[in-house]
């Protein structure tokens, strides 16, 4: 007879297994788990044996609906200071470029966070982290890329980890020195480059402070052969990569990508179908930013058809970012992925769980199964749909990490 740490008791699952069920749903379940992993998830009728006997805590929660923790794979959430005053300017008619063009955008966050100790960028950072974690997210990836110097990148990425262990979550971390053209190298781009590849990555890497390195591929930031020169020194270093891609024109930013295997290529609003046939030959994951997109009010939707049809997994993530998206729920970026690009709540809840998993390189967890990380969330609502359909609003009843209640 097993004997597990807790048992979930007369509830419903939206397991998002792949057998063919919509949500990969299973009623009147029961969910177990021990020593972090999950141990039982299938009918309650099922069980082997009576439920008191089964587990040191049996909790009944009373029908209601029980997913894998939400992933939220792409965010920018360690920075210093707010970006308010840009809104303003893009309602009355800035474009995204043009504020970055006349030294604000990504450099304003730039200044304000190379300016923040440690302890400060911390106290400002864990907030916004914590409210992810209270609206059902258990993994999150935080990027670097608004400190642009070794000493500011590397701050960035320890506060990304001490986040982790404060609310003892899993922060997986991506190095993001290509983000943007430091102000001290003004006209000397490929001289900043060797800056990131020769002294800046190597060194992050020996600290063990990077699970991948990103770039941003655009016309206002770096090359498709400058990123190419970041992702060979990655590689050279055993790190995996993502990318920017295609957010703002077609710069090959996807076909890039994939050229290098990349976990993720992220954005694609302008990816052509060379760049989503080349994603989905390489099997890497197009992550969807519907708050980016909805913040810019741009108009140039991602390819969505091509990449249904071409079987690339579609995961979404919040893009939790000072300038372009600040937004603190990755539900609501489930709700803005429905309405604006008109994925279905499935595809949307799957794209926070099981595909964003995989966009971060974890198999352990987004789907509620045997042997899978016990992070799982138990929501106040009818149907999994609710998820994607409420803007806003606490939902969340108890949230799971490894089988600890963190919120």
């Amino acid at each position: 007879m097993p004997h597990w740490d807790h048992l979930l008791i007369d509830c419903r699952l939206a397991t998002l297994a792949d057998d063919g069920r919509p949500y990969g749903a299973i009623e009147d379940a029961a969910l177990a788990w021990h020593n972090g992993a999950i141990t039982y998830a299938g009918p309650r009728a099922a069980l082997p044996g009576r439920a008191e006997s089964l587990a040191t805590r049996v909790e009944s929660v009373d029908g209601a609906w029980i997913t894998p923790g939400l992933i939220d794979c792409h965010t920018h959430l360690v920075f210093a200071g707010q970006r308010a005053h840009e809104f303003e300017q893009r309602l009355a008619g800035a474009s995204y470029a043009d504020i970055a063009r006349a030294g604000g955008g990504i450099l304003a966050t730039v200044a304000a966070t190379r300016a923040a100790s440690e302890e400060e960028l911390l106290a400002q950072s864990l907030p916004r982290a914590r409210a992810l974690l209270a609206d059902g997210v258990t993994t999150l990836e935080i990027k670097s890329g608004y400190g642009l110097t070794l000493d500011a990148e590397a701050k960035m990425l320890r506060v990304a980890r001490r986040i982790g262990a404060e609310l003892e979550l899993t922060v997986r971390t991506a190095f993001l020195g290509a983000h943007a053209l430091p102000p001290e190298f003004a006209d000397r781009q490929a001289e900043y480059v060797d800056e990131v590849c020769v002294r800046m990555l190597p060194a992050i890497a020996r600290e063990g402070l990077a699970d991948a390195v990103d770039a941003f591929c655009e016309r206002i930031a770096f090359t498709a052969s400058e990123v190419r020169r970041v992702f060979e020194s990655a590689r050279a270093l055993g790190l995996p990569v993502k990318l920017h891609a295609d957010q703002l024109s077609d710069g090959g930013g996807a076909a890039l990508a994939a050229e290098f295997g990349a976990l993720s290529a992220d954005h694609l609003e302008y990816t052509d179908e060379a760049g989503v046939r080349a994603l989905a030959a390489a099997g890497t994951v197009a992550v969807l930013l519907p708050a980016a997109f909805y913040t810019l009010r741009e108009s140039k939707l991602p390819p969505l058809d091509a990449l249904r049809a071409h079987g690339v997994p579609l995961a979404v993530a919040s893009d939790l970012n000072p300038g372009s998206a600040p937004i603190l729920s990755l539900r609501q970026a489930l709700n803005l992925a429905c309405t604006l690009f008109g994925l279905t709540p499935e595809e949307a809840l799957r794209g926070a769980t099981v595909h964003a998993a995989r966009a971060l390189g974890l198999a352990d967890r987004g789907v509620l199964a045997v042997g899978r990380r016990a992070d799982c969330v138990v929501w106040n609502v009818a149907h999994p749909a609710e998820l994607g359909y409420w803007i806003g609003g606490t939902l969340a009843r108890a949230v799971f990490v490894a089988g600890r209640r963190a919120a």
